[in-house]
């Protein structure tokens, strides 16, 4: 997901997003401990999103304090 797809986003559909990779990446841990997975970049990749979604609210947290 690119930061411009973020930015486009209501708060509330972020931190759905969030829920939802987090959920993901989860998943894919444990699918790739017990087995390899075919692209184990894909975890690279979610955390990357997980941290790119983090870095948006907290963007809009001091916008809105200032």
């Amino acid at each position: 997901m690119k930061n411009s797809e973020i930015t486009a986003l209501s708060l509330e559909e972020i931190k759905e997003k969030l829920n939802t990779e987090s959920a993901n990446l989860q998943n894919m841990r444990f699918a790739h401990a017990i087995s390899p997975l075919e692209n184990p970049m894909k975890i690279r990749e979610a955390k990357q999103t997980i941290a790119r979604l983090n870095t948006e609210i907290r963007r809009r947290e001091i916008e809105a304090n200032s």
